[in-house]
């Protein structure tokens, strides 16, 4: 038994254990908040689906609501540590088991694969699993692979993605918390140069997205009528030159492009579909490490309070579109659009009036500076509702098997 007590330590916004408890709480809290889908006749199988980047952030949401609210079996992949004897698990590691548990009990055929999406190695792996324990067809995937390296299979070439401007620096305000107190500083952040977006582009791009898709297609996997979407963010004009117009941007343009140019193929090949789903702006592990996103984020909170709709609400809506529930809404570029709440001229002039008058002195009036702190400690397993965390609690938590 390796019981202990786990207090939180950070430093900025990366704490340095997670809790298994709080992870699982916020699971079961995700969980509840996605509403029953309507009664599906018995002799109805449930759609397989595969879900990369299954552990965290969107991806979790999109695991979770497509595991209660579409019915779905299949698939979870996701890259995560395990525990050791100084440090607790990842808290993906933590969350994936907790969303396992819950899987199990709602009768869903799931397995759980840990390691590297981006590696040949995990699609040979997944292609045998549909094959062999799923019936051999894939009815949809999920692209919510995030990360700052990517390794091309075919070269060996290692690629490294930056969060950069492009074509001249970007100064910006940002939030910070210096022992516990939130101060707004401004930074600035030098444009890419070299081969900056070129290297950004192959990893946040939609290279390996369409990869996945060509893999399966050669191991003819996928079903007639299959869906793919990989997830994406535009966001506020307030973030644009660090993000949406900077290396990142570039990144999320070409995984659009990709989305057009898939599209096209699955319709003629398997009558399929492929569209990137545009979300709303959110607290993750990702977001918080991007200069500005953090400040506008709980600007826009301070703006709309509970109005702000949750990761696990925009892929509720997601999956309630790709299978028919209601209509598949796109917009003029093919994308499925679940920000619309955030991007409405109110709002945006509500949050950009907020953003300049934005000091150390005044942030705490203007922002919900509570309310984003724990979203930041909730991602670890902290600040939940309901947890002792002064009692020990076991660490040695094992990967779900199926």
């Amino acid at each position: 038994m390796s019981a202990r007590v786990i207090a939180p330590r950070n430093r900025g916004f990366l704490y340095l254990d997670s809790h298994p408890g709080g992870c699982q709480q916020v699971v079961a809290d995700m969980w509840q908040a996605v509403p029953h889908p309507a009664p599906a006749p018995e002799d109805q199988e449930r759609p397989v689906a595969l879900v990369l980047g299954s552990s965290a952030g969107y991806g979790l949401a999109a695991t979770i609501a497509g595991l209660k609210r579409a019915g779905i079996r299949g698939i979870g992949v996701c890259f995560e540590k395990a525990p050791t004897e100084r440090r607790s698990a990842t808290a993906g590691w933590y969350r994936t088991a907790a969303t396992a548990d819950l899987a199990r009990q709602a009768g869903a055929d799931m397995t759980w694969l840990n390691g590297d999406a981006f590696s040949d190695g995990m699609k040979d792996q997944v292609a045998d699993l549909l094959a062999q324990r799923y019936g051999g067809r894939l009815d949809y995937l999920i692209y919510s692979v995030a990360a700052p390296r990517r390794t091309d299979p075919d070269n060996g070439t290692a690629y490294a993605s930056v969060l950069k401007p492009i074509g001249a620096p970007n100064r910006t305000k940002t939030l910070v918390f210096e022992d516990g107190a939130p101060l707004i500083r401004e930074v600035e952040t030098a444009p890419a140069e070299g081969d900056d977006i070129e290297q950004t582009v192959a990893v946040m791009g939609g290279a390996d997205w369409e990869r996945w898709i060509d893999h399966l297609a050669d191991r003819s996997l996928l079903a007639d009528g299959f869906t793919t979407a990989a997830l994406s963010y535009i966001g506020s004009p307030l973030t644009a030159a660090i993000y949406r117009q900077g290396t990142i941007g570039a990144a999320k343009g070409h995984l659009e492009a990709t989305a057009r140019t898939l599209n096209e193929r699955l319709d003629k090949l398997i009558g399929g579909r492929a569209v990137t789903s545009v979300n709303g702006a959110a607290v993750t592990q990702s977001s918080t490490a991007i200069p500005s996103i953090a400040l506008y984020i709980g600007l826009l909170r301070g703006v709309l309070g509970e109005a702000l709709v949750p990761p696990i609400g925009q892929l509720t809506d997601l999956w309630d579109q790709l299978t028919g529930t209601t209509p598949l809404v796109l917009d003029d570029d093919g994308r499925v659009r679940l920000d619309t709440w955030e991007l409405t001229d109110d709002v945006q002039a509500a949050v950009a009036d907020r953003w300049h008058e934005a000091t150390t002195e005044r942030i705490s009036d203007l922002a919900d500076l509570d309310w984003f702190h724990a979203e930041v400690q909730r991602l670890y397993g902290f600040s939940v509702p309901g947890i002792d965390y002064h009692a020990a609690v076991e660490t040695e938590i094992p990967w779900p098997t199926t």
